[in-house]
């Protein structure tokens, strides 16, 4: 046979290929997002479904070069309606992908009903310690961070700073008790106390007679949305900032609880894995299209409801839009391929995130507006989770 026969046949063979592959493709992309869009944690939900759907805008209504589609639905705070509304979804709507879970203990009464049916779900903010380990599932991947690390990062601030005793405070759920373990775990002062309060709730004036009799010399909190901003009102004006030093993770002291608090944030620190100030193009891109659209600037919650919109759309581009490919889809969304605000990103064998941890403090930028500004190197550098050894995944 000769050369130019064999180059023929190569480039039928190779046209052949690519319209097998595009005829596959999907005529769309529907998308689940069922997240807390009402009550005292509402803005946590809202910062990360205005943030997605940005994402979506960004791309011409399209996610991987098809149209997009996104059911948006109130999961109420309530694990029992976010159940409901899963199960509506994946088997009524049809949908390829479900994300927008806010809390641990919603995500977790929820997600069985894409674990059993095969659909992928992408967290935006939940990653609950148990699905790091022994649970963890080839359909999860946590594009946020383990609930553990910012609470692990603080931990290993304080210990860096020489901080000889720490009060300790967090609500009862999966994520709060993720979180104080996280601190504990790199912490190597005394801790005067560890107290665990009702979710939700909003008075803290028990607590904080509590902490005022014990004086610590450093008070780590763990209270996310509207909890959050009442405790730090309630902690400054009881006048205990004189004597004890706050320190949050980068939640409890992000854009959102600095427009309930106000003044009384100057000089908070507070850990964190993502920044306004990171200066990657990606996320210069991303906080001035997200002030331009909304009129307000981004939390850590919205990044990471942004980053799950390209993550999707970077491996549903990379299965060239075919959606019924379920193992080509999991691998592009194990490869992550996308460029992320908080820099490089890559994934775990566990499906949640390697990467750096910094310290912010809550200043004045130059209009005078008070933000989050990421101090000195990462106190973490390419961190993983302490749960990967025990996750079967490969």
């Amino acid at each position: 046979m000769n050369t130019r026969k064999i180059a023929s046949q190569l480039i039928v063979s190779a046209l052949c290929l690519g319209l097998s592959a595009w005829a596959s493709a999907a005529d769309k992309i529907k998308v689940g997002f069922v997240s807390t869009l009402s009550g005292p944690s509402a803005g946590i939900g809202s910062d990360i479904r205005d943030a997605f759907m940005l994402a979506v805008k960004l791309n011409g209504g399209k996610l991987g070069g098809l149209p997009a589609e996104v059911l948006i639905a109130d999961d109420q705070f309530k694990p029992d309606v976010a159940k409901e509304l899963f199960e509506k979804m994946v088997q009524k709507d049809r949908v390829d992908i479900m994300t927008g879970v806010v809390f641990s203990n919603i995500m977790l009464a929820a997600l069985p009903a894409t674990e059993d049916t095969g659909i992928f779900y992408l967290s935006p903010n939940a990653a609950p310690s148990p699905l790091a380990g022994k649970q963890c599932s080839a359909n999860f991947f946590a594009v946020s961070w383990p609930n553990d690390a910012y609470h692990e990062a603080a931990g290993q601030y304080a210990t860096n700073k020489g901080v000889k005793s720490a009060y300790l405070l967090a609500p009862n759920y999966q994520a709060g008790q993720d979180s104080l373990a996280g601190f504990k775990r790199f912490y190597k002062g005394k801790i005067v106390s560890e107290v665990y309060t009702k979710l939700g709730q909003l008075d803290y004036s028990a607590e904080l007679a509590e902490i005022r009799a014990a004086k610590p010399e450093v008070l780590y909190v763990f209270l996310p949305g509207g909890p959050g901003v009442n405790f730090i009102k309630q902690f400054v004006a009881a006048g205990l900032a004189k004597d004890t030093k706050l320190l949050v993770p980068g939640f409890g002291a992000d854009q959102d609880v600095i427009r309930g608090v106000g003044a009384d944030m100057l000089g908070i620190f507070d850990t964190s894995h993502w920044g306004l100030d990171l200066p990657n193009a990606a996320n210069k891109k991303f906080v001035a299209e997200f002030e331009k659209e909304y009129k307000r600037l981004p939390t850590l919650y919205a990044a990471q409801g942004y980053d799950t919109a390209l993550m999707i759309d970077a491996a549903v581009r990379q299965s060239n839009g075919n959606l019924a490919d379920k193992d080509q889809m999991r691998k592009n969304l194990k490869e992550a391929k996308f460029a992320s605000v908080r820099g490089d990103f890559k994934f775990n064998t566990n499906h949640y995130p390697i990467q750096n941890y910094y310290l912010r403090e809550v200043q004045k930028d130059a209009q005078g507006r008070l933000i989050n500004k990421i101090v000195g190197q990462p106190i973490m550098t390419n961190h993983a989770d302490a749960y990967v050894q025990d996750c079967p995944l490969k």
